[in-house]
């Protein structure tokens, strides 16, 4: 039944009010600066904005050659735009202006900044990586090479170098070579005058495998003048009095053990001996100075 009729009374309609302003919470307005904070944190980290003016330039020109290569209209646009970039690029100063080697040794850097073939104003964008380090690693000083580009200006050529192992005299001239056998053609041997000489062919091949044990034995190596490669097969030992130690074609390394057990107990290399012979391995033929009968005893009985 209605309320009127039941003659209840109802009060007046509360008017119905806005919720206090004390609890509207205001919206926070940020401003959009998400795309400020990358050019703000580019700039903290000292990358010109121009640059990256210039670069947003060139993805966009790339694009452009890309829709629009067809029928050499491609080729005409990527020559027109490489010329427009080079441009934008050296107004911002992308040009190559440090050249910065590392790991060279005085001896090694003229040669191996000349086969980097790095020259500055070139358009660093240009300066193709894999084909300086290429050219840098054919160096005869040169192991490893990383080449490094370091926007804006700036080329970093680093190198590893091969260790020099000995002067190679060979077809009449002298030659320095590393330590793979390599010849570095620039320097000059006379300015290496305590490496050792090897001579004959394939003696800057073979040498690799004689000079270390010849290091092992420190008072020989001071007594050697010169290891000469003989028939490309091995070696015979010059000293510096005029003697030849014969070394044998196979396992020098037992020869040198024979040659040590002889000095010790012989004093055998200061004899001064015109020649000890040493390439067969059962017995060891010595020759005095002055014409005197060569003498012959076993490896055992020496």
């Amino acid at each position: 039944m209605p309320a009127a009729a039941r003659g209840e009374r109802r009060g007046p309609a509360r008017p119905r009010t806005k919720p206090s302003s004390s609890r509207v919470r205001p919206r926070t307005v940020r401003p959009a600066t998400r795309g400020l904070s990358k050019w703000r944190t580019a700039h903290k980290v000292g990358f010109p904005r121009s640059a990256g003016y210039a670069a947003a330039t060139m993805v966009l020109a790339l694009v452009a050659v890309v829709f629009l290569s067809t029928d050499g209209r491609g080729a005409r646009l990527a020559g027109a735009t490489r010329g427009a970039l080079d441009s934008r690029f050296s107004s911002v100063g992308l040009r190559v202006g440090v050249i910065h080697l590392q790991g060279a040794s005085a001896a090694a850097q003229d040669e191996i900044m000349q086969a980097a073939a790095l020259k500055t104003g070139t358009p660093i964008l240009d300066v193709d990586l894999d084909a300086v380090r290429d050219r840098v690693e054919k160096v005869g000083w040169v192991e490893h090479a990383r080449v490094i580009r370091l926007l804006p200006d700036t080329v970093v050529v680093a190198v590893v170098e091969r260790p020099l192992m000995a002067v190679w005299q060979h077809a009449g001239r002298s030659v320095v070579v590393a330590s793979d056998g390599r010849v570095v053609g620039s320097v000059d041997p006379a300015r290496f005058p305590r490496l050792p000489l090897i001579v004959g062919e394939g003696a800057n091949v073979a040498a690799r495998d004689v000079l270390p044990q010849l290091a092992r034995r420190p008072a020989l190596a001071t007594k050697v003048n010169a290891l000469v490669r003989v028939d490309q097969r091995r070696w015979d030992l010059q000293l510096r009095g005029g003697e030849v130690i014969q070394l044998p074609a196979q396992d020098e390394a037992t020869a040198f053990k024979t040659l040590d057990d002889l000095d010790q107990k012989g004093r055998i290399l200061a004899l001064r001996l015109a020649r000890i012979d040493l390439r067969d391995p059962q017995m060891v033929v010595v020759r005095p100075r002055g014409g005197a009968a060569q003498i012959t005893t076993t490896t055992h009985g020496a």
